[in-house]
């Protein structure tokens, strides 16, 4: 790949000198932090002379630095020098400016630092190439348009004229066919690799699904950017949108399911069969649904995550599969040839999708290398006996917190420092009082 400053001499040629370029870091919450660079001063980038704290890799979703983490002021705030990341500038065309935008990451001494999620996700795939292996991988991604608040605190309202059960209805995309086309246009400005959109379930909610590709980092990363491009050009409407995992009590929750299929060396799929589940299929969904309670603190990262996990939510319940079941937590919508993969249904639109890819990716490892025993399928009788899944968000930092296999994944530093980050937050928001508890009890207690 060409270096930074040929590529940014590229994007001037095409595009012109952009007014600005925003950097643009991936925290542990995907939350995009930054800075906002001149774009006749893209040679400070080039030569290291811009930076930004380490912390800001692993603040909560408040936007500060947990002490108990190790980062921030508590060891004096360092830096740590930005670097652009190789192949992701792109314009901005939501911007009337001429504005561009690349991610960044974060070296210290020299090196990514450990607590970029990029690089977690980066050092898992190389042990699957070490194997001889390449996991190919698409994700899908459900959001809803809602109508601008007022005020933070208000609750969410879907569009006016939308039916409250809309799933694949063509009349909820002709309706809004101006905000979907504009986030259709500003995907492909970008190069994100959008396939279908659809309306889904709830009123005013609706999916992108993504091409397979064997990048998967790139994959990671066009999830991550799709969400900033989503909310920026439903605004340019005058709307809302929320990849929030539950926005509404009474109406399906946004996730973000991921289809994954792994290639060997010659570039065949190793779960193909011709009849059946391949052994190594098999053994990879019992690796991911062993692993599933553990790591679901990954797959579910804030409060509002365990709402999914309701019941009737819509969302699985169970670290259970099934054959083309959307019911299953781990889906097999094909088992023959090229499409054969599974489909991992847990993880909300809020996720990192970094951490989240490496949950499912090291699941899958996990049981290729180990071959755990393969549980009976959704369809089968005895398939309740499956483990549950927690709808406690403490409980699964708890497990999060406790399991060995997380410490293994993400090193020990970065899991107690996403433990850190989550206990964080639990406080804050735990010290809430809502204003159901005032409405159902102040006055009758």
């Amino acid at each position: 790949m060409t270096d930074f400053t040929t590529e940014y001499r590229e994007y001037c040629e095409k595009h012109g000198v952009p007014e600005r370029v925003e950097l643009l870091l991936c925290d542990l919450n995907a939350v995009l932090r930054g800075k906002w660079l001149p774009g006749d001063q893209v040679g400070k980038l080039v030569a290291g002379d811009v930076r930004l704290p380490i912390s800001t890799y692993a603040p909560n979703i408040m936007g500060s630095e947990p002490p108990e983490t190790g980062l921030g002021i508590t060891v004096g705030d360092p830096d740590g020098v930005l670097a652009p990341v190789l192949g992701t500038l792109r314009p901005v065309p939501w911007c009337k400016r001429s504005v561009a935008q690349v991610l960044v990451e974060m070296k210290v001494a020299g090196r990514i630092s450990a607590l970029s999620t990029r690089a977690i996700l980066q050092n898992l795939l190389d042990r699957f190439k070490a194997l001889g292996l390449r996991p190919v991988v698409a994700t899908e991604l459900e959001f809803y348009i809602v109508k601008t608040r007022a005020n933070a605190t208000d609750a969410p309202e879907p569009p006016d004229r939308l039916p409250d059960a809309q799933n694949y209805d063509l009349e909820a995309l002709s309706r809004y066919q101006a905000i979907l086309t504009d986030i259709q246009d500003a995907s492909v400005a970008q190069g994100l690799a959008t396939d279908t959109l659809t309306a889904e379930f709830g009123p005013g909610q609706f999916e992108i699904n993504f091409h397979h590709s064997d990048d998967v980092r790139g994959a990671a990363d066009t999830a991550l950017l799709f969400r900033r491009l989503v909310r920026a050009v439903v605004a340019s409407h005058g709307y809302e949108a929320t990849f929030m995992a539950k926005p509404y009590a009474h109406k399906p929750g946004n996730g973000m399911h991921v289809h994954v299929s792994v290639l060997d060396a010659k570039g065949q799929n190793i779960f193909a069969a011709a009849t059946g589940v391949a052994p190594k299929l098999g053994a990879a969904v019992a690796g991911v649904l062993s692993t599933m309670r553990e790591l679901q603190a990954i797959f579910a990262p804030h409060l509002n995550s365990y709402r999914r996990f309701q019941v009737n939510s819509f969302a699985p319940s169970r670290a259970n599969w099934g054959l083309d079941n959307r019911a299953a937590a781990v889906r097999l919508p094909d088992t023959k040839g090229k499409a054969a993969r599974l489909e991992h249904r847990i993880s909300g639109a809020d996720v990192n999708p970094y951490l989240a890819l490496t949950a499912i990716l090291g699941g899958m490892l996990h049981g290729l290398e180990t071959n755990p025993p393969l549980p009976p399928p959704l369809e089968d009788s005895s398939a309740d006996a499956s483990a549950r899944l927690t709808h406690d968000w403490i409980t699964a930092v708890d497990l999060f917190e406790k399991s060995a296999f997380a410490e293994k994944l993400f090193g020990k530093a970065y899991r107690d420092i996403y433990v850190a980050v989550r206990r964080d937050e639990i406080a804050v928001l735990s010290a809430e009082i809502s204003t159901v508890e005032y409405r159902y009890y102040l006055s009758r207690l």
